[in-house]
């Protein structure tokens, strides 16, 4: 009898293959993205993430090409132009006729060249003859559509189905169609040309002869329709100038990073084109989606969070951000969706499956921090921009976030904000570490609810803090005065509670009965983040967190290895994320602990050097460092995840100690470090309101030296050594 590992968390993400075995190519635009092997096929063999989807649904599951009867030899392959194109070069293996090889392996060159556009896959094939005779060359492209929802991709079993429609083959034309169970017509057009030898509705076949240095290009469109009236897809040529003029204006917005370190360089080119290819726009403006394959979609705490990260070099997305989510706020108790007014979205998703409520994320705000977290967000970006008239605009949404606070968040009026499942099809915890076993107690037992988060009582600390700051700026004193009394009152109650001298860190939780959760965790680094620690206790964690048991290496670790619960290999009770260290640091910063915040820089800076295109993943194992060897790679973790990218712009940050106050037009360093790895940075077109900067940064041994290459408008650079 074949061993069934039972997993109870119906979301729980299947690992039958690791990401990490074949390394996958991956390209986004708005509500499409698309995984590829390397050699810009889409598998169908087992389960598999490869696909091309459009808002929640797979609407190709197989693609290969075919060079006779073999595939192509793989020569090279890599996402380039700020991650806007897929380009794979490939050669012929040795062809044979009559057992004879008449077309050598390696004479005929094939480039492909793919990119997404507007709910459009196009692809462009060219085949070169190098050899010194003409060649004959067949070559076929085998495609289908299964249209899974991106939940039955990752692992989820439905009772029933939607049904397949009759295929229909017109001229260099094959349209598959899918109706689903919400009576929704989805279609996969595909389109070729030149026009195909032969057409079927699963393959199409080419045969081509080549001169001696002989080209030939041919080239495939599809396009993905669902209930919205499409217009025909575009030619190759006008699509791709259109996407480079979009990426063209998008770089345009943000400021440049450049170092004397070129592998740093290489993780920040690579962060500014993911962060650019995973933001999405929408009538709201640019929010930058979680992360692909499993969560290429709105996530209210990831929003937040990477827009935090990224607030000092593109303030653009903050302002996208807090827009996207105060029109999405919830306005009234709906038990199923886990919303109560003025609560902050958690996800949304599209999809049969979404939209049948077979799964609740259709709109769903089962999150206990995403609402503190979008009052830090928006004071963080008055302060940044001192645009003034936005946290006007969206002050009734911070006020009703500050309502849902205290009347929903904290139901037992017991000071602290706690959550618990209100819908059987919910997530069972609620903070960003949302596995089921992701809250326990120092021997392992899971913690029943409501639990209130130690780093959630540190973002309500410094969402009432923000919140008091802007009151006072839109002419409310009482209510600012207020908002700084509940704050102190919750800082005071929190050391009480919260502190253990036996861990020498904060606890991870209080349970449903008030029981300590004594584990330690990266969730106290939060505390630092926001402030809330005392002086004393936060050089005490940041001990903690950078002893053996937490600090692998290569970063600090979800869960301490001494605890019961803790394993390298699981999700987040031992692994890393990126993201989390980049909180941390910032947190460690702000209590004068830089030396420690840039050993955690170091160490993510080093791990970017080992995984593939320096592109950061959502998480790696926390097994210790071990010489000469890289981090050992989570099997399904995202890659790219916005929150991981953009860790490396807070790194940053929070080694130099930098704040931009726009409305007093300053740009502050406080007490600045460099790590070792970065002897020179160059920041350009920094720009405060109208003003813009440019500067060098010079590494000495226990400061940063700081020069002002040009400065256009009135703007005061204050440094505090």
């Amino acid at each position: 009898m074949d061993d069934v590992i039972r997993v109870e968390d119906q979301f729980y993400i299947l690992a039958t293959t690791s990401m990490a075995g074949d390394r996958t190519r991956v390209l986004k635009h708005d509500e499409t993205f698309a995984v590829f092997d390397r050699y810009g096929d889409i598998q169908p063999i087992g389960p598999s993430e490869q696909g091309l989807y459009h808002e929640g649904m797979r609407f190709l599951s197989h693609l290969i090409l075919w060079l006779g009867k073999d595939r192509p030899l793989l020569l090279s392959s890599t996402i380039k132009e700020g991650n806007a194109i897929l380009g794979v070069d490939l050669t012929n293996p040795d062809i044979f006729a009559n057992g004879q090889v008449v077309v050598p392996r390696g004479t005929v060159y094939l480039m492909r060249t793919k990119f997404l556009w507007q709910g459009v896959g196009y692809e462009r094939l060219q085949i070169l003859n190098y050899g010194l005779f003409p060649v004959n060359v067949a070559f076929s492209l085998e495609f289908d559509a299964d249209f899974a929802d991106i939940f039955e991709v990752r692992g989820m079993k439905r009772e029933r189905r939607g049904r397949r429609l009759p295929d229909r083959v017109e001229d260099g034309r094959v349209t598959l169609s899918y109706e689903g169970l919400d009576r929704v017509i989805r279609r996969t057009r595909v389109e070729f040309f030149p026009k195909p030898k032969q057409v079927s509705s699963s393959e199409v076949r080419y045969e081509i002869s080549l001169q001696p240095k002989g080209e030939a290009t041919s080239f495939l469109t599809v396009s993905c329709e669902g209930e919205a009236t499409h217009a025909p897809p575009l030619s190759y040529d006008s699509a791709l100038t259109a996407a480079a003029s979009s990426l063209t204006q998008s770089k345009a917005q943000a400021c440049e990073i450049d170092t004397s370190n070129a592998q740093f360089n290489d993780w920040l080119a690579r962060t500014s084109a993911d962060l650019s290819m995973m933001t999405s726009h929408t009538p709201a403006g640019p929010y930058p989606y979680a992360g692909v394959p499993w969560f290429s979609t709105a996530f209210g705490r990831d929003g937040i969070i990477t827009a935090l990260e990224c607030l000092w070099v593109a303030p653009t997305m903050a302002k996208g951000v807090l827009a996207y989510l105060a029109a999405l706020q919830a306005r009234e108790t709906v038990p199923e969706q886990e919303a109560q007014p003025g609560r902050i979205l958690h996800e949304i998703r599209r999809g049969e499956m979404a939209a049948l409520q077979e799964i609740p994320f259709g709109r769903y705000y089962g999150s206990v921090d995403a609402t503190p977290l979008f009052i830090i967000l928006a004071g963080a970006y008055y302060e940044r921009t001192g645009d003034r008239h936005f946290i006007e605009s969206i002050w009734p949404h911070i006020e009703l976030a500050l309502h849902w606070i205290d009347r929903y968040g904290d139901v037992d009026g017991d000071g602290f904000v706690e959550y618990s499942q209100q819908s059987p099809k919910g997530l069972v915890h609620q903070g960003w570490k949302d596995s089921r076993d992701a809250v326990f107690h120092a021997d392992g037992t899971i913690a029943d609810g409501p639990i209130a988060l130690c780093e959630v009582q540190g973002y309500v600390y410094a969402a009432k803090c923000w919140a008091a700051q802007l009151a006072t700026l839109l002419g409310h004193p009482e209510k600012a005065a207020e908002l700084s009394r509940q704050a102190q009152a919750l800082q005071e109650r929190f050391e009480g509670i919260f502190w253990s001298e036996e861990l020498s860190t904060y606890l991870l939780a209080l349970d449903g009965r008030k029981r300590p959760c004594a584990v330690r965790t990266s969730n106290a680094g939060h505390c630092l983040l926001t402030g809330i620690a005392s002086e004393a206790h936060a050089q005490v964690v940041a001990q903690t967190l950078l002893t053996e048991d937490s600090f692998s290496g290569w970063g600090i670790r979800t869960v301490a290895a001494s605890e019961v619960r803790y394993n390298p290999m699981s999700y987040h009770n031992g692994s890393i994320w990126p993201h989390d260290n980049a909180l941390i640091a910032y947190g460690l910063a702000r209590y004068g602990c830089k030396q420690a915040a840039l050993q955690v820089f170091s160490g993510l800076f080093d791990a970017s050097l080992f995984v593939d295109l320096h592109r950061m993943p959502e998480l790696f194992c926390g097994f210790a460092r071990r010489p000469g060897e890289g981090p050992t790679l989570y099997p399904v973790a995202c890659a790219p995840q916005a929150w991981s990218a953009a860790a490396v712009f807070l790194l940053l940050q929070a080694c130099l100690g930098l704040t931009i106050k726009a409305p007093s037009m300053q740009i502050i360093f406080s007490h600045p470090y460099l790590p070792a790895f970065l002897q020179e940075v160059q920041i350009k077109h920094l720009r405060v309101g109208d003003a813009s900067v440019d500067l060098a940064l010079t590494r000495h041994t226990q400061d940063v030296g700081i020069n002002v290459l040009r400065r256009e408008g009135e703007l005061e650079m204050v440094v505090v050594i």
